[in-house]
């Protein structure tokens, strides 16, 4: 062989397992992927690579599990600030009485750039590279994440009332759309439209979103069908479920991401799978809140893409995804009455190519094919608690949480290695969070 079929790359992973997602339910042994520039160049037997690559950088993960970065596809990221402030509470108690309170006296741009800086130093440390976050001043979230390196669809809010961000409806879709124009086409940022939920947006701005995704492209995402009360109190109102309401709008389609969906009857069903709308599934804040259990397996059987995301740190309390996983996979295993619902590999693809999908960005997200963005995470399975391993695809649902998260790349460049952050300053994140600590636990002292 001359030297000059052999192929110069910048990275080499070698990996001692890796779990592709795409072709689904495959673990491969010995494999190492390639990476040139911010892109997978290859994913090849070592042996193979020894042959066809030199790279200027190789990693040797001798004990790990190597996949796609994980996809959390909801979130309000920023109210990592209010982990554990108000715990064991219903829905709407937890948000008139204490997150929106909270909200107004604390939520303002240092708010959110600090606490959308503190979920992603969680989020990434266990495993996520890609995350979408729903709350205020979507600006500043957006150009956190960006100033990081990290992956992410940012919603502009849109509600009935005002709030720190906006007077009302008018100002929130004003504001948006020059918040999609200025962030379309990033290859970090995705800008997207966030009705909150059917409860606090009337027709009129939902009909308004609607326009303004039709002529953008941009993504709805909106919580539905969140909890019983949810549908109860408005089939009373309105004389129909917030579904067929949403259908009956033309808000339900490919580009909408519907959040929570724990109450599903036929006819929802029926209009979310014809629609092509995407679920997304956050199974520890409905249990958490007592809101309910989202029929998963119901749902893929009938085509319905479902995603997975955390929600906030108020109402789980942690952004851990494999965490997330696992969760999702017990639940649904009970709500299907069948143990083989959501196995261990559906379960994963939920958090990878799923997620990717309900982003739109399953062409270049969400599995290790050659010619994808390279986000990339490997897990260290050496410990005691993950002994002995049998199915790698297994102990990572099963068995893993999000601390065995070792290394990261995002579009190629590392952003953990060796299990430390190498793009935020942790130390000096946390003096910050300590000052705002202090400033919410004396307001709600008083």
């Amino acid at each position: 062989m001359t030297a000059d079929t052999i192929t110069a790359a910048d990275i080499r992973i070698n990996a001692r397992w890796l779990i592709p997602v795409e072709p689904e339910a495959v673990v491969l042994e010995h494999q190492a992927v390639i990476i040139q520039g911010d892109r997978i160049a290859a994913v090849v037997s070592q042996a193979e690579a020894d042959r066809r690559f030199r790279t200027r950088e190789t990693i040797d993960l001798a004990h790990h599990a190597v996949l796609p970065g994980l996809i959390n596809v909801h979130g309000h990221a920023a109210m990592s600030l209010f982990r554990g402030l108000a715990d064991d509470l219903p829905l709407m108690t937890w948000l008139n009485d204490h997150i929106w309170p909270a909200e107004g006296a604390f939520v303002d741009e240092a708010f959110i750039a600090d606490g959308t800086q503190l979920a992603m130093a969680e989020m990434l440390r266990t495993g996520t590279t890609t995350f979408s976050d729903m709350y205020f001043f979507p600006e500043i979230a957006a150009q956190a994440a960006h100033d990081v390196g990290m992956r992410a669809q940012i919603s502009f809010p849109l509600l009935d009332f005002p709030t720190a961000w906006g007077s009302g409806p008018e100002e929130y879709l004003s504001k948006g759309a020059a918040f999609i124009e200025q962030w379309q086409d990033n290859t970090y940022i995705t800008p997207a439209i966030g009705p909150h939920a059917p409860y606090t947006v009337s027709d009129g701005p939902l009909t308004q979103a609607v326009e303004l995704s039709a002529a953008t492209g941009a993504p709805i995402q909106i919580h539905l069908h969140e909890t019983e009360f949810e549908v109860v109190d408005a089939t009373g109102k309105n004389g129909q479920r917030p579904v067929a309401r949403m259908a009956g709008l033309g808000l339900l389609g490919p580009n909408t991401q519907c959040v929570h969906m724990t109450q599903v009857d036929d006819e929802d069903l029926r209009a979310v799978a014809d629609s092509g709308a995407h679920v997304i599934h956050c199974p520890e804040s409905n249990l958490k809140l007592a809101s309910g259990l989202c029929p998963v397996q119901r749902l893929a059987d009938a085509g319905v893409n479902v995603a997975i995301g955390t929600d906030g740190a108020a109402s789980n309390n942690d952004l851990d995804l494999f965490g997330e996983l696992r969760t999702a996979a017990m639940i649904a295993k009970v709500v299907a009455g069948d143990a083989s619902a959501l196995s261990a590999h559906q379960a994963l693809a939920m958090a990878t190519l799923n997620g990717a999908k309900a982003l739109g960005r399953d062409h270049e997200l969400g599995s290790l094919v050659a010619g994808k963005l390279a986000d990339i995470i490997a897990v260290d399975l050496s410990d005691p608690f993950l002994q002995p391993v049998y199915d790698p695809a297994s102990h990572l649902v099963y068995s893993n949480h999000g601390r065995a998260v070792s290394h990261s790349w995002i579009n190629g460049v590392p952003q953990l290695q060796d299990g430390k952050l190498t793009r935020i300053d942790v130390a000096d994140l946390m003096l910050r969070v300590d000052s705002w600590k202090q400033r919410i636990r004396k307001q709600q002292a008083q």
